[in-house]
């Protein structure tokens, strides 16, 4: 299901790691497909509080952890830049969907990254 939201559609995602040769492009794809279906399961069961927004994101989170083996095989990993583009982006996707008090820690509180 594509994503309705224009500020979503439009959006960058993972910018910052497209932009660095160390992180491989069929990974951060990946990335990228993780936080679309998070936006895509937003607006197909709008939450209706931060809470229900959390238990959201929290399973896309949970996927970026299954991520940190495809980036290991390909001699990358989810360090300090790309938590910090990771979580830059989960804080984008609550705006866009009119949480702006969501807190990026309450975002993605299941990280192991």
């Amino acid at each position: 299901m594509p994503v309705s939201n224009q500020q979503v559609s439009a959006h960058p995602f993972l910018k910052g790691l497209y932009d660095d040769g160390y992180f491989p492009d069929r990974v951060v794809d990946r990335g990228k497909e993780i936080l679309l279906r998070l936006c895509a399961r937003i607006e197909s069961r709008p939450p209706a509080d931060l809470a229900a927004l959390y238990v959201l994101t929290q399973a896309a989170t949970e996927e970026f952890n299954d991520l940190q083996t495809a980036f290991e095989e390909a001699d990358s990993e989810i360090e300090t830049v790309a938590r910090e583009e990771i979580a830059k982006d989960f804080r984008f996707v609550a705006h866009a969907y009119g949480f702006p008090d969501a807190d990026v820690e309450d975002l993605i509180a299941t990280r192991d990254w």
